[in-house]
């Protein structure tokens, strides 16, 4: 059933009507590391899992039923001390389309520079006015980031309050150790990814999360003509942040998630639209050009 999500906190006579919002998959790899107590690894993902799925992060109302799944891997790529990790995580997130059993891809990420301490057996803590864990505060970074892009998807901007969230740990974290949190650490860090979020002039990147998915995909088991055609004009949004600065974290975050549904979706349709869409993919994604001329090679009988 879809979600349908307010814009104001709701309130409710019973308390049962309030819950956790995220039902997130995790999983800790640790094939890289030889040598060391394995069942530490496995400590970590229960408690990575627990400290995910048992927190209340919004004000939203959620059933159970209506909590979002998502996928978190950690790869530990390096064992510095007995309590001192080096890693990567991935992000995935997919969302559910009105009337179909279809789930749509928002986002598949990957942070290549994780670094945390963990003691087994110790409470996970995360402190929102400090800075004293870099595990929780990078898991609380993105379920953020995962509550935002889930809630824009459902309504108008939905996800601000969530956005900015993940802008103050990202502020709240200048003066970290561990690395990923500064604009001169790379392009495609925790903090480039917020401020792309929260920057007004890549807008229209979240009002496309809005039209895209809720007034294109979710009109596709009805009227699909009408949902693709919404969709494709969706798309001139992402080329209006392409124009304005083409290297943008949140300009890879989509097409990295959305480039096989694209072509799956616009091979269906007509041969003007097929056109259209064609310049905007190749332009705003060019590294990809190649997997959308299977676009113009499908044929409509």
């Amino acid at each position: 059933m879809l979600r349908l999500f307010l814009l104001s906190v709701l309130f409710s006579a019973s308390i049962s009507s309030w819950g956790q919002e995220l039902r997130c998959n995790v999983s800790v790899s640790s094939s890289r590391i030889e040598g060391t107590n394995k069942q530490i690894f496995e400590s970590m993902r229960t408690d990575i899992y627990e400290f995910l799925n048992n927190r209340k992060w919004s004000d939203n109302v959620f059933t159970i039923d209506e909590r979002i799944e998502c996928n978190i891997f950690i790869q530990i790529t390096q064992q510095n001390s007995a309590d001192e990790f080096t890693g990567t995580l991935q992000v995935q997130l997919n969302r559910p389309v009105f009337n179909s059993s279809y789930k749509t891809p928002i986002l598949n990420l990957k942070d290549n520079d994780i670094q945390f301490r963990y003691v087994e057996f110790q409470p996970m803590e995360f402190d929102e006015a400090g800075n004293s864990n870099a595990l929780t505060n990078i898991l609380a970074y993105y379920a953020n980031i995962i509550l935002g892009f889930d809630f824009d998807t459902f309504s108008p901007l939905g996800g601000s309050s969530c956005f900015q969230k993940a802008r103050n740990i990202v502020n709240r974290s200048q003066n970290a150790r561990e690395k990923g949190w500064r604009a001169f650490e790379g392009n495609y860090n925790r903090f480039w990814l917020i401020e792309n979020l929260t920057n007004k002039s890549y807008g229209p990147f979240r009002e496309l999360l809005y039209r895209y998915h809720r007034l294109g995909f979710d009109v596709l088991s009805e009227k699909p003509d009408i949902g693709r055609a919404e969709i494709s004009e969706a798309l001139k949004n992402m080329q209006v942040v392409y124009r304005s600065k083409p290297d943008t974290y949140v300009n890879r975050i989509f097409f990295d998630a959305k480039s096989d549904e694209l072509v799956s979706l616009f091979s269906k349709g007509s041969t003007d639209e097929k056109g259209r869409v064609m310049t905007i993919l190749t332009e705003c994604d060019p590294s990809n050009s190649g997997k959308y001329q299977k676009i113009l090679e499908q044929k409509i009988f």
